[in-house]
């Protein structure tokens, strides 16, 4: 995957700063619904709140939350796509956010057109985890483990073509192993069934294992990304282990259905900026994991076009599909 540099995600917020501000006169003239696909609790939706309780004060109309979990996130994201009142925003991530039509060519929408980038709220690596009780530490071997052991791994994900997901499953092709995808409606259930023990093994949202991972109820093998993690400062990266890793996040991105108007995406993005860079707002989402960004909209249309181009061939090559 084309490589977002740091330094250009963290200069963006300021630019967008910098931009002029941009008459809204008649928007929003009403409360503004923000669609979750996934449910309260989740990064996403926490996320989402911090942006709307800005927007609230921005623009002095209230900005609601609607969780709209399920589908992997695509039905939240299809809502978004299709709504035509012109106060309805999404909040998703990525898979339903980009690729979400190549791993299912019946979808009702695709992300790439149907969906109008306004701001990357926040990106965060991938933690490689495991229940304590698989007798594993490090990444060479959970390899050896799963390849002496076939088809005694399951791993979890939010649903079939997650970042997360698809993240284990290349992985797993690379070396030749055999376990099972267990899919999720949200992130905190399939947190829930690793802690548990009813799955040995995911890769999910820092932010999700943060506080368990700490607490030892799972064990963190490897992170995604381009640098450690300072929540995780023992845990290598995955290019430390040998394994491809690098430029791999998960993120959380605003949407608006296709068509909103152009300065008013800009003042969403330029508000989102503040939002993310208010001092207490990114204490808050550090130490959840989150690298809070608030990009201009370019941004992360820029990205969704590098996750086509990285993940689409392997979802091909691997065959995957929504019930995979």
């Amino acid at each position: 995957m084309k490589k977002l540099p740091r330094r250009a995600l963290v200069a963006l917020p300021s630019l967008a700063l910098a931009a002029p501000a941009l008459a809204q006169a008649t928007w929003p003239d009403r409360p503004v619904r923000i669609i979750v696909s996934f449910p309260g609790g989740s990064t996403p939706d926490i996320a989402a709140r911090a942006a709307a309780a800005h927007f609230q004060q921005a623009f002095g109309h209230p900005f609601v939350i609607d969780n709209r979990a399920g589908g992997g996130g695509t039905i939240g994201a299809e809502a978004t796509a299709r709504a035509t009142d012109g106060h309805t925003l999404g909040v998703t991530i990525g898979g339903p956010g980009s690729i979400a039509k190549i791993l299912n060519p019946a979808l009702g929408y695709d992300p790439v057109t149907d969906l109008q980038p306004v701001s990357l709220l926040a990106r965060m690596p991938l933690v490689l985890a495991v229940n304590p009780n698989v007798p594993v530490r490090n990444v060479a071997e959970l390899v050896a483990y799963a390849r002496a052991n076939p088809g005694r791994l399951n791993y979890g994900s939010v649903g079939a073509g997650s970042t997360g997901h698809m993240l284990v499953a290349e992985m797993a092709a690379r070396h030749g192993l055999e376990m099972t995808h267990i899919p999720f409606r949200s992130v905190p259930q399939s947190v829930t069934e690793i802690v548990a023990g009813r799955i040995e093994l995911m890769a999910a949202a820092a932010g999700a294992v943060l506080a368990q991972a700490r607490a030892g109820q799972v064990r963190a093998l490897a992170i995604s990304g381009d640098a450690r993690m300072a929540q995780l400062p023992d845990v290598p990266l995955l290019t430390e282990a040998g394994e491809p890793g690098a430029g791999i996040y998960a993120w959380i991105g605003l949407f608006a259905p296709p068509g909103m108007p152009a300065e008013r995406v800009a003042r969403l993005a330029q508000e989102a900026g503040r939002a993310l860079s208010n001092p207490e707002t990114g204490r808050t989402l550090e130490a959840a994991g989150f690298e809070p960004l608030g990009t201009p909209p370019a941004l992360l249309g820029a990205l969704i076009q590098s996750e086509v181009a990285h993940w689409g061939p392997i979802i091909r090559r691997l065959n995957i599909r929504p019930e995979s």
